[in-house]
């Protein structure tokens, strides 16, 4: 860039010489000007003849050099050095423009880790992450990126995660926690077993990510490939009718009036302006969205966000929680406390989620020795001694095939009925819990033009119309196997209209088929699971269901200011076109057409940066 920067300042002074000094010898002028020419041309000069051999002959640089020297064959000199000095100034300018949207991008994802601390033979190594092991024992100092995925084996912390996740409140780790590389170490020394090489970690996958994003384009953008093809020859044509039929067929007017009009014409043909700015647009907004932390794969994939009509949600650890809670427990004559204690000693020994919720709301040591005779009965429940006496805890079946006189609960979710010494005790109700900011993400995906919301999920019928009654989903199908969410989604996918898009969002662990199915997947709390990035089309770094409403007005926003730079580009290359077809144009106005336009499309594009501030 700073030697850019020199060569047209020299340029320019040789070209004010040239311009102001009348020397005796015209001669003397009419070599300052081309010396100016060359100096500030000559990357043009090289990449126009290195393209044209490679058979690229109407690319930007082939139609630059030709119009001016076109301009100096009839001795337009200053005409010819100031488009060149005046293109190569907006160049510069585009190029700057472009570097810093590159570059704040790469700071948005900058997570990439320098270096591991790997012990080894009680010693501490600096090596590449790359040379680290699944299993060796890393060290992460305050301040430093953890390098892998591992497990904590000593210490505490508060990680900083905005570079994965765009939230800006620290987590808080302990031992035992799986930390994920990317993330930076901000209060404690940490000992990590590392539990993923660094080309399977978080980091590298999301890196890929991004990096590969550009190369799946959009409609627009294979659109504006296709155009540029054809549009160019089809211009380069027009100038040659336009430099030869006027003066020679016609008779109107001379040669050397209508060639300027034809290489007027030329500079103004480059589709420069949408050729650059389209892609920058995508580009952007692949990058504003991984800053608020929402991976999507390809521009083609953030155009079909903007086009949804229809949005299938999976339940549980989508718009649920996707882990059980006791909700409420009903006593009879006994505590709720014995209760709870009765049901989580007999569950100790299961393997179901369920054991855990109610040790998690036990919260106190089990007794080991006060249990035995411990019985589970697949599909019933569970058969016990605590502390001598008899437990039954389990559904409705088991208290019928036990003979006991139960209270049935209306309650919606999972119930577990327990009898003491064949008497009725009480019943628990355990349930998954809807995600705080469920409710208001469906609400505002119906402000977002979104036509219908649809649930499918395999759980009971009963919990499933509570959940979709509550969160104001329009329809919910239930009691589906993974085969049958295919079968269910093709047809919805079936019923939409022939434009718009139907997106289905999973929690990427058993949804692969319906993730790939549709139109859009996306994966809901995919950060470090492999088959959600593999499937989904678009993943979320949270499993916040807010942040797709956040995607789908980042797509929206993207695609105005895509429109708006096809639409103004090629608005204002039509009209100077047409006015220097018939001479009302000259080389200042046809460069602005070229450069200026390309200079204003990529400014607006770089507008989509900022979507997360506001």
């Amino acid at each position: 860039m700073k030697n850019k920067i020199i060569k047209i300042f020299l340029a320019f002074l040789i070209f004010l010489i040239a311009l102001f000094v009348p020397f005796k010898n015209e001669l003397i002028n009419t070599i300052l000007y081309f010396v100016s020419y060359i100096l500030v041309g000559f990357d043009v000069i090289q990449e126009a003849f290195e393209h044209f051999f490679k058979g690229k002959f109407f690319d930007e640089n082939c139609l630059m050099l030709i119009a001016t020297l076109g301009a100096f064959a009839i001795k337009e000199f200053p005409e010819a050095v100031c488009v060149m000095l005046f293109y190569q100034v907006g160049e510069m300018l585009q190029d700057y423009a472009v570097d810093k949207s590159k570059k704040s991008i790469t700071q948005l994802m900058d997570i990439r880790p320098d270096f591991a601390c790997v012990k080894r033979n009680n010693k501490i190594f600096k090596v590449n992450p790359n040379e680290v092991n699944i299993g060796e024992t890393i060290i992460v100092k305050p301040g430093e990126k953890i390098p892998l995925d591992g497990i904590i084996l000593e210490g505490s912390s508060l990680l900083d995660t905005s570079g994965l996740t765009g939230e800006s409140v620290p987590k808080e780790v302990i031992v035992g926690d799986t930390v994920l590389s990317g993330c930076i170490n901000q209060t404690s020394l940490l000992t990590l077993k590392v539990t993923k090489k660094f080309t399977e970690s978080t980091v590298s996958k999301i890196l890929d990510l991004v990096e590969n994003a550009s190369s799946k384009k959009s409609k627009s953008e294979n659109f504006i490939t296709k155009f540029a093809k054809y549009y160019t020859p089809i211009v380069v044509l027009i100038a040659i009718i336009l430099a030869i039929i006027p003066p020679f067929v016609l008779h109107i007017s001379t040669f050397q009036v209508w060639i300027y009009r034809a290489l007027t014409f030329l500079v103004v043909s480059c589709p420069c302006a949408l050729v650059l700015s389209i892609p920058l647009g995508f580009f952007a907004g692949i990058g504003s969205a991984s800053k608020m932390g929402i991976l999507i794969k390809g521009g083609n994939y953030l155009e079909r966000l903007a086009n949804s009509e229809i949005i299938v949600f999976d339940k549980t650890g989508t718009l649920t929680k996707g882990t059980f809670e006791v909700q409420k427990i009903d006593a009879v004559n006994i505590s709720k406390q014995e209760l709870l204690k009765l049901a989580t000693f007999s569950e100790n020994y299961s393997n179901h989620p369920i054991s855990l919720s109610l040790k998690n709301a036990y919260g106190k040591e089990i007794d080991l020795n006060s249990i035995s005779d411990f019985q589970e009965i697949s599909g019933f429940g569970i058969s016990c001694k605590i502390d001598g006496k008899e437990v039954l805890i389990g559904n409705e079946k088991w208290m019928k095939q036990n003979n006991i006189d139960y209270i049935k609960s209306n309650e919606v979710g999972t119930i577990l009925y327990i009898a003491l010494e064949k008497n009725f005790v009480g019943s628990i109700i355990i349930a998954d819990q809807i995600k705080e900011d469920s409710k208001q993400a469906i609400s505002d995906l119906k402000n977002q033009s979104i036509k219908k919301t649809v649930m499918l999920t395999g759980d009971k019928k009963e919990i499933s119309e509570n959940i979709a009654k509550e969160l104001q989903i329009d329809e919910v199908y239930s009691e589906l196997l993974p085969t049958d969410k295919a079968k269910k989604l093709e047809e919805i996918m079936a019923s939409k209209s022939p434009n718009e898009n139907v997106i289905f969002v999973g929690d990427g662990m058993n949804d692969s088929p319906v993730l790939a199915l549709s139109d859009v997947g996306i994966a809901m709390g995919g950060l470090g699971s492999d088959s959600s990035i593999e499937a989904a089309d678009v993943v979320l770094m949270t499993d916040e269901p807010s942040k797709i409403c956040n995607a789908i007005r980042l797509s929206k926003k993207t695609m105005i200011i895509v429109r708006q730079n096809i639409i103004f580009a090629i608005f204002v290359k039509l009209l100077v076109l047409a006015l220097s077809a018939f001479g009302l144009s000259t080389m200042w106005s046809a460069v602005f057409a070229d450069v200026g336009v390309s200079i204003i499309c990529v400014l607006n594009s770089l507008r989509i940066l900022n979507f997360g501030r506001f």
